[in-house]
């Protein structure tokens, strides 16, 4: 059987699924549909010729390298294809965007055949995606004194790659389609059950909302041929939860234009829209494809005479409806004006300039934010080669200086990381400026999108400024089925081969890793300085300041070790009062969401850095507050800690990546040894004085300042889905947070869950603590429903073996993983017992293993959206509450919510997560875990 053949009886099976037949990404498929398109009379020569024209993936694949080099003996007139002439083939390799391509062109272009060489650099001048070996050629060349080379380098100087594209359209008339009705999470674009077939952007395709819903968006372009399908979430934020690439792809996929008509199934410049705008993470990824995310302000507050919002009976303003963008309604957008109006652009609706600022333009004019990075860095490069002035074709970076004001720390933060800056300038927030990345995630189910970014965009090695980089297998951590199998040692190897540290090691000489991504960042993060980007909206730090990513921005990332972000206003949180014994720290997290819901009225840290003063909690401590920032819609957050703290913190994170190192894990660059140097010169500057831990001046200035109030958290918090509120734009947000009085003791539990990113060592040790206490008052301890436990790192696991608390927890264990025996299933029915499940993000994660369906979950991570953790039955709506660590415990061992009396008697003398202001430090503060 050949390849050919095999991918014969593919394309067969993916007919029955309705789906086309798969891009090639492997150069010995692509050698054999030369050999058969070279072969005149052969019986598959004209379906060869049609998957080596239009199905072929672009890059550094293989398939792009064979591709490249048959089209070269093509133009050099060593192969005579009739239905290829020479100028389809420079327009095909116009289109493979960098890698194999390139070097052949550049191989034409500065040859010996003059007409060949003018071609070849009439199609070098539309191209972006240069690297280091590329551009030294043409420097190489032109220091020769080779007139094209010259040609070439004049024309990246005035960026003629990008000015002589078309510009975007004035007038975009759109038609409408609501999606869901409240926050849309990416969860509905782009389900975390179907992760596995994210890379195969067509059968992924068929997951995008529903059936119903594709049928929908397919009869509205049926009926609007000449104007596109804006997404809508109606009464809510488009795209929360994460960023998710997929779901923008999706989007595209339905809605968007197609990027190439060469490239199957890789679409662009999707429009999307919510009543309160977009998730600010989807809205970077939305920027990477070129499309458009709109702020709809469709339903405003609803106000008395004096201009006081008028409330409903849950204390809720109640909303009324500014214009009506129900499904199939036709509005256009004016990209001039930079407003929204009605079908026959008479009446203005809202102003959207926000979608419109001259960097977002760039995008869209661009087809994509990476050609604008690589346009960027061309055009410098080749001013500096001729020596001349870089007169730069794009929008300057946005500048903002005020004069006498104090920084915020991540004004600090960007001052010290931007790039093409002039020395001595100091920005603010509102800048749009280039950054250097230090530290770079990518976690496994978005992990192969990366590699294939990657790959598109024709990068082979890491970049050399980038400090750190991480790919995890924590998201397929609970089961090692088949479609793991498949994927994740490919992704590892691509990975490792790349420059990355790995959770698991191609070669098999380490115990494979699925510690959860944000974790091992926070470890790895050893500057509270650095700028991380994390392919998760979790990729939320204590140390430094951390923005979850699309696997595109990732890939950039990993690639040019920079990101072009604006500086994000801040919000200033500082606590007051008194922590009460009976509290977690949990409880004070969610009370600050609480609080500040309650003080400003509407979600202040909406797109905003939480700037948290939480300095005398350990770096593992403070990120359950960072982590959940996520869910604050904030774009990220930056903890302030006190200088003995943080030498703490990061001697434990030496200690962590020394284990890493002992493990096997490090690579030749040395990468690890480097962070463990790093994070000693920082220490030394802290202890010396010379660089104190980041705080910001006296004099910044915030978009608003909380003072969260400990004197007010008497009784557990719970953030709960409200799944049955009258209001559906209220349900499955994290907004709803009560106290666990509120359920009288009388909600029942159906699962407790312990685990994901929001939990540390200490609260493995609650668990155990508590069940010896409950056993110690009570007598033997009975499960009215399952407790399922996952710790986030092995680290963690390691550490409780070797202080016993494991072999407690094993005791009133009914499962507990087994690394040489993993599940290759997923669990569908719980006894009422603890499972001890594998490191990892388990349930929270959802695209494994979930609670029975209609089930009632609490647990102590971070989603509660519909359908992750838990989905609905028939009869019943599954809902998954969120709480503290010893609340989880005690719900699931009742089958209820508990009493606030029963709570206070279990937790009596347990070593719950301390924390108080710095000002009134308490002895214990860190906790007695550590």
């Amino acid at each position: 059987m050949s390849l050919y053949t095999n991918y014969l009886d593919e394309i067969e099976a993916r007919k029955a699924q309705g789906l086309h037949p798969k891009p090639i990404d492997d150069g010995a498929l692509v050698k054999e549909l030369v050999r058969q398109i070279k072969d005149v009379d052969h019986a598959h020569r004209a379906d060869s010729l049609n998957y080596f024209i239009y199905n072929t993936l672009p890059g550094t694949t293989s398939a792009a390298g064979e591709k490249a080099r048959f089209l070269k003996e093509i133009i050099q007139g060593e192969a005579l294809v009739d239905e290829i002439s020479v100028p389809f083939a420079f327009e095909l390799l116009s289109h493979m965007k960098g890698g194999p391509s390139v070097e052949v062109l550049l191989d034409l272009a500065l040859g010996g055949e003059p007409e060949i060489a003018g071609q070849a650099a009439e199609v070098l001048k539309t191209q972006v995606f240069l690297y280091e070996a590329d551009t030294d050629r043409l420097k190489e060349a032109f220091s020769a004194g080779n007139p094209v080379a010259r040609d070439i380098l004049e024309s990246y100087a005035r960026a003629e790659f990008f000015t002589k594209l078309p510009d975007i359209e004035e007038e975009i008339k759109v038609v409408t389609y609501i999606a869901a009705e409240g926050d849309i999470s990416t969860d509905l674009l782009s389900p975390g059950n179907q992760a596995h077939s994210r890379s195969d952007r067509e059968l992924h395709g068929k997951c995008l909302i529903s059936q119903q819903a594709q049928d929908e968006i397919q009869e509205l372009q049926r009926q609007h041929p000449d104007k596109r399908v804006m997404l809508i979430a109606e009464k809510g934020t488009m795209g929360v939860g994460s960023s998710r690439m997929s779901g923008v792809n999706n989007v595209a996929l339905w809605t968007g234009k197609q990027a190439s008509p060469y490239v199957p199934f890789v679409n662009i410049a999707p429009i999307v829209a919510g009543t309160n705008g977009i998730s600010p993470i989807f809205l970077t990824t939305v920027g990477v494809t070129g499309g458009i995310g709109i702020d709809l302000k469709n339903w405003v507050k609803k106000v008395d005479s004096e201009g006081n919002p008028i409330l409903n009976n849950d204390d809720s303003p109640i909303l009324e409806q500014k214009y009506s963008v129900e499904t199939g309604t036709v509005l256009t957008i004016n990209t001039k004006d930079k407003k929204l109006y009605d079908a026959d652009g008479a009446k203005e609706l809202v102003d959207i300039a926000s979608s419109f600022t001259p960097q977002k333009q760039e995008f869209m004019k661009a087809g994509g934010s990476y050609a604008i990075v690589f346009g960027k860095k061309l055009q410098t490069f080749a001013a500096q080669t001729l020596g001349v002035e870089l007169k730069s074709a794009f929008a300057p970076s946005k500048e903002i200086s005020r004069d006498g004001q104090g920084l915020t720390a991540v004004e600090k933060i960007f001052n010290r990381n931007a790039l093409g800056v002039a020395e001595g300038t100091v920005l603010h927030a509102g800048s749009d400026v280039r950054v250097k990345v230090n530290i770079v995630g990518s976690q496994d189910t978005t992990g192969l999108m990366t590699s294939q970014e990657l790959e598109a965009m024709a990068a082979t090695v890491i970049s050399p400024t980038v400090d750190g980089a991480y790919q995890s297998g924590c998201h397929t951590a609970s089961v090692w089925d088949k479609k793991a199998q498949a994927n994740i040692p490919k992704l590892m190897a691509f990975m490792n081969n790349f420059g990355l540290i790995t959770g698991r090691d191609p070669k098999g000489e380490y115990h494979s890793m699925t510690d959860v991504i944000h974790k091992v960042l926070n470890d790895i993060t050893v500057d509270d300085r650095a700028i991380i980007i994390g392919g998760d909206s979790h990729t939320r730090m204590s140390k430094g300041v951390a923005f979850g990513a699309d696997s595109g921005t990732v890939a950039l990332a990993l690639a040019t070790g920079e990101a072009t972000m604006p500086i994000p206003e801040s919000v200033k949180v500082t606590f007051k009062g008194k922590m009460a014994d009976h509290m977690d720290f949990r409880d004070v997290v969610h009370a600050t969401q609480a609080q500040m819901l309650k003080a400003f009225g509407d979600n202040v840290f909406q797109g905003r850095i939480i700037e948290v003063h939480i300095g005398t909690l350990l770096a593992d401590q403070a990120f359950t507050f960072t982590d959940w920032t996520a869910e604050m819609k904030a774009k990220a957050s930056i903890c302030i800690s006190e200088d003995e703290t943080l030498i703490e913190s990061l001697e434990i994170a030496k200690g962590r990546i020394q284990i890493m190192i002992d493990k096997g894990m490090e690579n030749e660059a040395r990468t690890l040894q480097g962070l463990i140097d790093k994070a000693d010169a920082r220490i030394a500057e802290i202890r010396s004085g010379a660089v104190p831990a980041l705080r910001p001046d006296e004099n910044a200035e915030y978009f608003a300042e909380l003072v969260v109030d400990l004197d007010e958290i008497n009784e557990p918090m719970i953030a709960d889905p409200d799944v049955n509120n009258a209001d559906v734009s209220k349900r499955y947000t994290h907004d709803t947070i009560r106290p666990v009085s509120y359920y009288k003791g009388e909600k029942k539990v159906d699962l407790g869950f312990v685990g994901s990113c929001m939990v540390h060592k200490g609260d493995l040790i609650i668990v155990s603590q508590m069940l010896k206490n409950l056993e110690k008052k009570e007598g033997k301890i009975e499960f009215k429903a399952p407790l399922v436990v996952a710790a986030p790192t092995y680290n963690i696991v390691d550490e409780l073996k070797e202080e016993g608390e494991w072999s407690i927890l094993q005791e009133y264990s009914g499962f507990e993983f087994d690394d040489l025996f993993p599940k290759t299933s997923a669990r569908t029915e719980y006894e009422n017992t603890l499972y001890l499940e594998r490191p990892g993000c388990n349930l929270c994660m959802g695209n494994q293993e979930k609670a029975e369906k209609g089930d009632t979950v609490l647990a102590t991570s971070t989603r509660l959206f519909q359908g992750r953790v838990v989905e609905d039955s028939e009869d019943k709506k599954g809902e998954s509450l969120l709480a503290s660590t010893p609340v989880v415990v005690l719900s699931a061992i009742l089958g209820r919510t508990p009493k606030i009396e029963e709570y206070k008697a279990a937790v009596e003398g347990i070593d719950l997560t301390r924390f108080a202001p710095p000002v009134a430090k308490p002895a214990n503060s860190n906790s007695a875990h550590f």
